[in-house]
C-alpha cells in the first residue's frame, strides 16, 4: 500500500466485524509498532494483545462506566450543542463502548518513564497503520486509563510496583464499512508560521491525496 493511501484513509474505524484477525496480521502489528522512534531508543513500552471473551467481559462494563461519567461531565456542554456531525462522533464513541466485548483484538499499550506520550503513541500509530495496510480498522481510546487504570490492570495482570501505566487501547476489527479521507479543517486555518496567527505561506483547500486527476 502507498504510504500516502496509509496516511490519508486510517481514521477510526468502530464498526467493525467479529471475524478474527489472523496471527500473522497480529505479528504484523507489532512488529511495527516496536519499529516506531523510541525517546533514548529506551523502549520504555509493553503491549499486551487481548482476545479473551472473559477478560472482555470484565473489562466492557468500566469502559462504558467511564465513558459515561465523561459524557456526563466535561462533555455534556459539547453534546449538548453538538450539529448533526457531531452527534454523529459522539454516536460512533457510544458504539464502541456499547460493542467493547465484540471486537476481535485489542491492543493495550503501557509506558512507563514517557509522561509526554512522544514514544509510546508513534508506537501505537504505527501499529494502525500497519493494520490498515492488512485491511484491519482501528480505534484508540484512552477511557479504560482515565477512569479505571487500577482496575484495568488488576485485570490484565499487570505488576502494580513497576511504575507501569495504560497509556491507551485499541479496538481492531475488519470494519463494516468503506476507508475514506476523513474530512478536516483546513491546513492553512489551523497552522501558522513563526508567530501565532501569522499566514502559515500556503493554502490546502482539497485533500493533497485522492484528488488527483
Amino acid at each position: 500500500m502507498d504510504v500516502f493511501e496509509a496516511l490519508y484513509t486510517t481514521r477510526a474505524m468502530r464498526r467493525v466485524k467479529p471475524d478474527p484477525i489472523p496471527m500473522d496480521v497480529q505479528r504484523a502489528i507489532l512488529d511495527a509498532a516496536v519499529r516506531a522512534p523510541s525517546g533514548g531508543n529506551a523502549q520504555g513500552w509493553r503491549f499486551l494483545l487481548l482476545d479473551s471473551p472473559e477478560l472482555k467481559a470484565r473489562l466492557g462494563p468500566l469502559y462504558r462506566d467511564g465513558l459515561a461519567q465523561l459524557f456526563d461531565g466535561y462533555y455534556k456542554p459539547l453534546i449538548e450543542k453538538a450539529d448533526d456531525q457531531g452527534r454523529k462522533v459522539f454516536a460512533s464513541a457510544q458504539h464502541l463502548a456499547d460493542h467493547f466485548e465484540g471486537y476481535p483484538l485489542m491492543l493495550f499499550a503501557f509506558v512507563r518513564h514517557d509522561p509526554s506520550g512522544g514514544s509510546i503513541f508513534p508506537a501505537v500509530w504505527n501499529a494502525q497503520l500497519a493494520a490498515r495496510a492488512h485491511g484491519v480498522g482501528s480505534a484508540l481510546t484512552s477511557i479504560l486509563g482515565l477512569f479505571h487504570a487500577e482496575e484495568t490492570l488488576r485485570i490484565l495482570g499487570v505488576p502494580e510496583d513497576k511504575g507501569w501505566q495504560l497509556a491507551c487501547t485499541v479496538t481492531f476489527g475488519y470494519p463494516t464499512g468503506r476507508w475514506g479521507v476523513a474530512p478536516r479543517r483546513p491546513v492553512h486555518e489551523v497552522s501558522y508560521r513563526n508567530q501565532w496567527s501569522e499566514p502559515v505561506g500556503f493554502t490546502v483547500d482539497e485533500p493533497l491525496w485522492g484528488n488527483e486527476p
